[in-house]
């Protein structure tokens, strides 16, 4: 596992704990953040024993979006040429938008455990994740429209499927806060917990839960909802049609109807 200056990783039993790693700057999005956040995903993604990613935030806060000085390099490299300057923006949103896009696209669920300050681009990357929890007293904020600017790594994009249209709109337009418990009812996070010890352990919990199923039952899961999605009904029919009829003759099938039967836990290869 390589060495990270912004992450904490760990893997405990068959769980990633991803960690934003910057307390001291209320763990803000830095350049090297992006890029050790597509490693991080990488390894998750290719190491079989990992089967559950949780992704949390050290210290009070979970995170305060992407780090004001990562823009104002950004701006620095700015030229006289219009067109230039463009292709250089457009190139580097790009870039942005890979490392949220592989924690959307991972091959193993993603759960987001969020207290404190979750706001602009954490936003962004929680609406990635497949699950989220959080306090009662989270903070979260849809911040780049008092920046000037639209929200550009995902929020636009998905939020829409996890709390409607309507009230993306409303909190993207005004950008402004809300708590844990108005997201909870809103269904941009499943449930609250009291306090972050509790948060961390009900989020642990939960992923070790989900660990403990078939992991190709679970692969073909996230696939088709994810899938699902972005296509319509019929093509979705047809993918789990297609998929399940390798998937279905998995040995998983067999060890998961036996212990069934006999009412056991399943032990599951990697």
């Amino acid at each position: 596992m390589p060495e990270y200056q912004t992450l904490l990783v760990e893997q405990i039993d068959k769980i990633a704990h991803i960690q934003i790693n910057r307390p001291d700057k209320v763990n803000a999005m830095n350049a090297a953040f992006w890029e050790e956040l597509i490693q991080a995903f990488d390894w998750v993604d290719n190491t079989d024993s990992v089967r559950v990613v949780v992704i949390s935030g050290a210290g009070k806060h979970f995170s305060a979006g992407i780090d004001l000085a990562l823009l104002a390099q950004a701006a620095n490299k700015m030229g006289k040429d219009i067109g230039r300057n463009a292709d250089i923006v457009r190139r580097n949103v790009l870039r942005l938008q890979t490392s949220f896009n592989l924690v959307d696209e991972c091959r193993k669920p993603v759960i987001a455990a969020i207290h404190g300050y979750c706001i602009g681009g954490a936003i962004d990357l929680i609406s990635a994740c497949d699950m989220r929890y959080s306090t009662p007293d989270a903070h979260f904020s849809i911040k780049e429209i008092d920046m000037g600017m639209a929200a550009d790594v995902g929020t636009l994009q998905r939020l829409p499927h996890l709390i409607g249209d309507g009230m993306m709109r409303e909190l993207a337009y005004t950008g402004r806060a809300f708590d844990g418990d108005e997201a909870a009812r809103m269904g941009l996070v499943n449930r609250t917990f009291a306090s972050h010890a509790e948060l961390l352990s009900g989020v642990m919990a939960m992923a070790g839960e989900i660990a403990s199923k078939s992991p190709l039952a679970i692969r073909g899961t996230k696939e088709m909802i994810r899938y699902s999605r972005d296509h319509s009904v019929d093509d979705g029919l047809n993918y789990i049609a297609t998929w399940n009829a390798a998937m279905l003759q998995s040995d998983d099938l067999k060890l998961a109807m036996a212990a069934h039967m006999a009412k056991k836990t399943a032990d599951f290869a990697d």
